[in-house]
């Protein structure tokens, strides 16, 4: 059976002159799906494609083909859900135009409204733009769309999970009806198909032909305590040379947090989290993509979109809160082809969570050893020999010449002193701090009895159906947050780190109920955090949990009891 080509599909010569331009030669499953019914149909479309399948093309080179005239108004409005996306989709349709027209322009936060103003006057035939600013130049007015012959929302799972539903819909009630309507999504939710039954009429769902893909992530878990996690992370870099990896943090504190320590240690190193001014995170995108920076510290949000080839390494730094983060994650390496490996920080209290993430990819979750700093400095040395062999041989073997100045420089001081020990002694000049100074301080190693002690605590906790007594330092907290106002352990967690201004990790055994849910955090934080809720009435209710009392009462009566016994 012969290929299908890029012809068969309906796009005409400057379309195909375009796609021999960037080198395609063969269509992928997604685009052989969607080209001719965007070119032909009248249908809408849901399209059901993984990211890094050809979406971007397979609705740009017909929506392309089909707005080559210059018109008043834009003509197609391509939703995505983060600004990193909308850049890069922008970047990919500008690489399929061959002529003057269409006119691309991308809408996202964090750039001058009045530079998207003017660019939207100057006329543009395609908009690319996320939810929040469409809307945002919609109501002021800046942007019409009640004449675009294109909707696309690209990447539809990923805005309803960020919270975009509202945006979408209201978007959608300003486009007109005739608007041929493409979704394309990684899954095919309730709130997908809810979105499709509401706003696109008569629709069809294609789906390409997924093939088993062998697994190229290789999969880590490495037991260390939260205070060895950097040095761990670090060993980790050390140990691969030409690593190039992402490092995925809970909060913004923790990421600014590590990415300046790994900074000072040395280490090319950038950090991207919400709070990062959008300039800022083109800059280390940008710096990142060339290679520039090899390690990108990054909280999940901030991360999205962001789709780089040849990544060795993902770094869970902190345990992602629920299954599809950990995916997605390790997603982002062992792509085009390359292997990848991705590693999850484990500390002793989260081991019950591996076999959690054993079930969630088909590829083995092994434990990883960390090399000792013995090894580390070893490899170290062997690399600097490596690389002062190499560079001298050019010169040995009369590819390159030796400059005049050095040999004058090396005769007014070799007189009467060994050539061996005068090489030595240069050399050591050069590389003695790279090869003696142990810059890896210990690592304390997790002992069996830490889990296993962490175990009897857990069962102890499952026979009594509730939390022990927190430890020392620490106080377990009630607070009004339960099921029913959609707060899962992530929520939770992540309300008391804006509360107190603490890392996520600081909030500890989270249990949550349709009402309720408990919490441990250290005596100071909850003492704080009690004092904030009885000020702010309209925060939720907080107060220590009254069960956690009797039994830290109990624990201290025994032990009373046993001092006096003894007396």
């Amino acid at each position: 059976m012969e290929a299908i080509t890029f012809e068969d599909l309906g796009l005409d010569g400057m379309s195909l002159e375009a796609v021999e331009a960037k080198g395609f030669t063969t269509p992928t499953p997604i685009q052989i799906l969607a080209i001719p019914r965007l070119l032909n149909g009248e249908a809408n479309v849901i399209a059901k494609a993984r990211t890094g399948t050809g979406k971007t093309a397979a609705f740009g080179l017909p929506i392309i083909q089909n707005l080559r005239h210059e018109a008043r108004t834009p003509k197609a409005l391509i939703l995505v859900p983060t600004r990193e996306l909308a850049l890069q989709v922008e970047k990919e349709l500008f690489s399929l135009i061959n002529t003057k027209n269409p006119r691309i322009t991308s809408l996202y936060g964090g750039q001058s409204m009045m530079g998207q103003i003017k660019a939207l006057k100057h006329g543009v035939e395609i908009v690319v733009g996320t939810p929040g600013r469409v809307q945002d130049h919609i109501n002021r007015k800046t942007l019409d769309i009640s004449q675009i012959d294109y909707f696309i929302l690209d990447e539809a799972d990923e805005m309803l999970d960020m919270g975009f539903i509202e945006d979408i819909e209201n978007i959608f009630s300003g486009a007109p009806e005739n608007a041929r309507v493409l979704m394309f999504s990684a899954t095919m939710s309730k709130e997908i198909l809810g979105i499709a039954s509401k706003f696109m009429g008569n629709y069809e769902i294609v789906q390409e032909e997924i093939e088993e893909q062998p697994v190229l992530q290789e999969q880590f878990y490495l037991l260390v305590r939260e205070k060895d996690k950097t040095e761990a992370l670090t060993r980790i870099i050390d140990a691969n040379e030409g690593f190039y990896g992402l490092v995925f943090c809970q909060t913004k504190q923790d990421t600014d947090m590590l990415a300046k320590t790994l900074d000072e240690k040395g280490y090319q190193v950038g950090a991207l989290h919400g709070d990062i001014a959008q300039s800022q995170r083109e800059k280390v995108l940008y710096r990142f993509r060339i290679g520039k920076t090899r390690i990108l510290v990054a909280t999940d949000v901030a991360a999205r979109g962001i789709d780089i080839e040849g990544l060795t390494h993902v770094i869970n730094y902190s345990i992602p809160f629920d299954g599809p983060t950990y995916v997605h994650r390790i997603g982002r390496t062992g792509r085009a082809g390359a292997r990848g490996i991705a590693v999850t920080f484990v500390r002793p209290d989260e081991r019950r969570k591996i076999n959690y993430l054993r079930g969630l990819t088909k590829a083995p979750l092994k434990e990883m050893a960390l090399p000792s700093a013995e090894e580390l400095l070893k490899e170290r040395e062997k690399r600097i020999f490596n690389n002062i062999t190499q560079s001298l041989s050019g010169y040995f073997n009369g590819e390159k010449k030796i400059p005049k100045i050095f040999k004058e420089y090396i005769g007014s001081v070799i007189q009467d002193k060994n050539p061996e020990e005068l090489a030595a002694a240069i050399l050591a000049g050069i590389y003695s701090r790279e090869i003696f100074e142990n810059k890896y301080t210990e690592i304390e190693p997790v002992k069996i009895s830490d889990l296993r002690e962490s175990g009897r605590s857990r069962n102890r906790e499952r026979v009594s159906g509730r939390k022990t007594s927190p430890a020392p330092g620490k106080t377990r907290l009630f607070v009004s947050l339960g099921k029913r106002d959609n707060c899962g352990k992530k929520e939770v967690a992540d309300f008391f780190a804006k509360l107190l201004n603490i890392p996520q990790r600081f909030v500890d055994d989270i249990v949550t109920t349709e009402n309720f849910s408990l919490v441990t955090i250290s005596a100071k934080d909850a003492e704080r955090a009690i004092r904030i809720t009885k000020k702010n009435r309209d925060l939720p209710h907080i107060h220590i949990d009254s069960e956690s009392e009797q039994n830290t009462a109990s624990l201290y009566k025994k032990k009373e009891s046993g001092k006096q016994k003894r007396r």
